[in-house]
């Protein structure tokens, strides 16, 4: 399999499993609600999981030395509503890549990716419902 198309499995993996642990902890010591954190830690878990046959084709492929994003611009973040937004959004963008991107090499791990991605808009909206009185303005 091609390099480059394994670079992008390779880092929408990565960049979705860090955007959810940061959700994740956020939820589990900043508000300390276990049903909220163990469903991002199950969805964390599964979205590393689909491609494990690939581990050692990312790995071979990754190439950290060099990629031009790591000279991306870091946004500062104002405050914890912030940082959590951001981090979901990384997590749901990752996760269409994946789902965009696995049609190539498998249609179920595909429709798997868009149902981890709907599971946390769903997270998102229910979690800043429950909290919308704990973030300052």
């Amino acid at each position: 399999m091609d390099k480059n198309f394994i670079r992008i499995l390779d880092t929408n993996v990565n960049r979705c499993k860090e955007g959810l642990r940061v959700v994740e902890d956020g939820m589990r010591f900043i508000f300390c609600d276990e049903e909220f954190y163990k469903e991002i830690r199950i969805i964390r878990h599964a979205a590393s999981s689909y491609l494990t046959e690939y581990y050692e084709q990312m790995l071979s492929a990754r190439d950290s030395v060099s990629d031009s994003g790591k000279k991306a611009q870091e946004a500062s973040r104002a405050d914890l509503k912030n940082i959590i937004i951001a981090n979901f959004k990384r997590a749901e963008e990752s996760l269409r890549v994946l789902e965009e991107y696995s049609k190539i090499i498998d249609f179920e791990t595909a429709l798997k990716y868009k149902a981890l991605r709907y599971k946390i808009y769903d997270i998102e909206k229910k979690f800043f419902d429950k909290y919308k009185n704990s973030f300052a303005d």
